[in-house]
Order: C-alpha cells, then sequence, then structure tokens
C-alpha cells in the first residue's frame, strides 16, 4: 500500500472514515474550526457497537437541536446501520445509539423535512431500490414508506426545485463513475428518469453524490472524486440548467470544496468525501464532513472495507 508521501505503509494497515464539522462564511468556503478537537466522531465513539469507521454524515436542525445521522459500519458483520448524534452547537456531539438496521447494508442516510414531516432515503443497494422511510418517531423510529426506483443505486440525494422533485443516484456503484437523474410530481414517485440520464458516465472524479444540494445561491450539485483513489475530494457543480428535458452544470471556480490534508496520521490525510452544509445566520454556514485515514490494526480488530463500493459480495452477506 503507497501513501503518496513515497512511503510503504503495511499490508495490514485499515483505511478508516471518521466524521468533523467545518465552518465558514458560504458553503463554498468551509474550513476546520480552530479551537476544536478532529475529529468529532470516530469508530470509539460508538458505544453500542465493536466498529470498523463513521461515514457519510447528514445533519438536521428541530427545534433548536442538531441531529446527525451516519453509517456506522460494525466489525463483526462489515453491513452497515444508521447511527445517531446530538449537538446543541452543531459541533460538539453526542453519540446516542444506532436507530435503523435491516437486512442489508446501509449507509448515505440523506434526512430532510417536508411540509411538517421527517424523511429519511439511505443507500440501500442490497433492496435493490431507492427506499424513502418516514419518521414514525423522531430521531429515533424510522419506517419503510416507499421504494422511489428500483436498481442498484448508490447515494440517493433529492432536492425540491420548480414543483418537482428531483434525485441524483449513482448506478453503478462499485465503479463510482456515472451518476442518473430522476423527477417526480410527489415525494413518493413515480420517479421517471431525465432523457439525459446518466448525466455523468464512466468519469469517477465527477459522478458519485456527496451530499446535499445546496440552493441558497442556485442550485450546487455535490460529487466525491474517485481519483486517484477512492473519496479523495468533494468536487462543486453549478446546476446552469434543469427542466424535465435539458440539464446542464458548470464546475465552479470553488471546487474542490474538501481535499485531504497531506500531513501524515491527520484525521483526514488518505481523503474526504461527503459534505453535508447549513446555514446558522448571516454568512454563517456549518457542515458535517467526513475523511480517511490510516491506522496499524489492533488484534481483534477486524479489518474494515468501504462496504457498497469495493466489495459488492458483501452486501448481502
Amino acid at each position: 500500500m503507497y501513501d503518496e508521501k513515497n512511503k510503504f505503509l503495511p499490508d495490514n494497515f485499515i483505511e478508516t472514515w471518521s466524521i468533523s464539522t467545518y465552518a465558514g462564511d458560504s458553503p463554498l468556503n468551509l474550513k476546520p474550526i480552530e479551537g476544536i478537537s478532529y475529529p468529532a466522531i470516530n469508530r470509539h465513539s460508538i458505544t453500542d457497537v465493536l466498529t470498523s469507521y463513521v461515514a457519510d454524515p447528514f445533519m438536521i436542525e428541530v427545534k433548536g437541536k442538531w441531529y446527525l445521522f451516519m453509517e456506522i459500519v460494525p466489525s463483526e458483520t462489515e453491513r452497515g446501520v444508521v447511527g445517531l448524534a446530538t449537538s446543541d452547537d452543531g459541533i460538539d456531539w453526542k453519540y446516542e445509539k444506532v436507530i435503523l438496521r435491516e437486512e442489508f447494508h446501509l449507509s448515505y442516510p440523506f434526512v430532510f423535512e417536508h411540509e411538517g414531516e421527517h424523511y429519511m432515503v439511505p443507500e440501500t443497494l442490497g433492496a435493490n431500490a431507492i427506499r424513502l422511510y418516514k419518521a414514525a418517531n423522531f430521531p429515533y423510529d424510522w419506517e419503510h414508506q416507499a421504494d422511489l426506483t428500483s436498481g442498484l443505486y448508490s447515494d440517493p440525494t433529492l432536492f425540491r426545485h420548480d414543483n418537482k422533485w428531483w434525485m441524483f443516484a449513482g448506478s453503478n456503484p462499485y465503479g463510482s463513475n456515472t451518476v442518473n437523474l430522476f423527477y417526480a410530481d410527489t415525494l413518493e414517485g413515480p420517479y421517471t428518469e431525465h432523457p439525459q440520464s446518466p448525466i455523468i458516465e464512466n468519469n469517477n472524479q465527477l459522478a458519485r453524490p456527496a451530499g446535499r444540494i445546496n440552493q441558497e445561491n442556485g442550485l450546487v450539485r455535490l460529487c466525491q472524486s474517485s481519483y486517484p483513489f477512492y473519496g479523495s475530494e468533494v468536487r462543486a457543480f453549478e446546476i446552469t440548467e434543469l427542466t424535465t428535458e435539458i440539464y446542464s452544470e458548470n464546475e465552479l471556480v470553488e471546487s474542490p470544496l474538501l481535499n485531504r490534508n497531506p500531513e501524515i496520521n491527520q484525521w483526514n490525510s488518505k481523503g474526504m468525501h461527503h459534505m453535508d452544509a447549513h446555514q446558522i445566520g448571516p454568512n454563517k454556514w456549518i457542515a458535517c464532513v467526513d475523511g480517511s485515514y490510516h491506522h496499524e490494526p489492533i488484534l481483534d480488530e477486524v479489518p474494515s472495507k468501504r462496504i457498497g463500493n469495493l466489495n459488492p459480495s458483501l452486501i448481502d452477506s
């Protein structure tokens, strides 16, 4: 294994993901917060299951409190579950517990509010469908509400625009090089694939979704670049035209928005691949982000794998 600093790591070194909070004056200009420890949440923060890594954070503010939903990968099964952390300020997080398990791998727990209800659309490859969940008792209890479309799709990302629901999702989850676009009149669908879909094909630097669509100044699509390795950085594209017939976008000059810290042994020294930004005041934004690094395994640790990206045989194991 080669770590880009012209040094070789032992073959048993493990790639691990963890979560932190960034802040800035714009969703296009987010940086580490001075005076806080990084990462905010890592595998050791999880108290109810021995964990290989945590990743794919999404957060939402409800009545002045922040709720962060994340992918947790238990070391024993390597089948992802959805966990919850809470915070009063969106910076200092307290882990709560696992709040959603299925018989298949879960990741990318995209959470949002619509008409006073809370919904989640996680990645659900093992169900051979994109599933919509609704909170029966927010934030702890979730029920399967509908299948938005069938098939193997990674990282489904929904947004509301011009009285329609739109959804990006990757149709080549193990290659991370294709992103498809769908639309519907209602949240539960049915969803129709856009005539220009896939909008990106055979390009692992521009395709796979990397977080919530920002709609503060136009529409900004985030993607994770998987070159030169999986989860290298987060890039940003302004959607310049979006109708049921036409789609176009341009990469922003601020892109990439997130990239790795080249200093060795940092929590994000290997890469960063996800961001969920929220405005908290005039010219004030915070975002939950994730990053990866390598660590030396302990004797009783099950080696971590990036499920849903590199090893399809584990999806239904």
